[in-house]
């Protein structure tokens, strides 16, 4: 019996990890109140079908055509008197802070399993920004499957006691 959820919330997690509509904690919270599923068994599997879509996400990004042999170019000048150079100038600098943290060892994982926990910053996100960077495909996919079932299965225990 629990195999056939297990495979319905695996399904629900992969659309849920490409499609933000889809809202797997609503889903986790929906079997936990209706009691008609197993909440941790939905909860599992919404976890490993989330990870799945944000690994995919990750490599779509990472082997992209186009991307391997593509060399570093200069980004084009900007006009820092107006206040849309200064934002393209301040969002660049972000944008490089960012892929330098997921691509350090050190900053990495913990990133991205602060992300797959809490939520912040957005492991959509996450994943496209490591996809980018230099993280290793191991860690991230680690990382994200641990941070989800622990988010996951605190949800649907907390929500399967009352």
């Amino acid at each position: 019996m629990w195999a056939w959820q297990l495979v319905l919330a695996v399904g629900f997690g992969i659309g849920s990890a490409v499609i933000p509509v889809l809202n797997a904690e609503a889903y986790v919270l929906g079997v936990g109140v209706s009691g008609a599923l197993d909440p941790v068994v939905a909860a599992i599997g919404v976890s490993i079908g989330q990870t799945i879509g944000k690994v995919a996400m990750f490599l779509a990004v990472r082997y992209r055509p186009g991307y391997a042999g593509r060399k570093t170019k200069e980004p084009k000048p900007v006009n820092l008197d107006t206040r849309w150079g200064r934002f393209v100038q301040w969002n660049r600098g972000v944008s490089k802070r960012l892929l330098d943290a997921m691509s350090d060892s050190r900053w990495g994982a913990p990133v991205t399993l602060l992300s797959a926990f809490i939520g912040i910053p957005p492991l959509y996100g996450v994943a496209l920004i490591g996809g980018a960077s230099r993280m290793k495909t191991v860690v991230f996919t680690l990382s994200v499957l641990a941070g989800r079932v622990a988010r996951f299965v605190l949800l649907a225990l907390g929500v399967s006691g009352f």
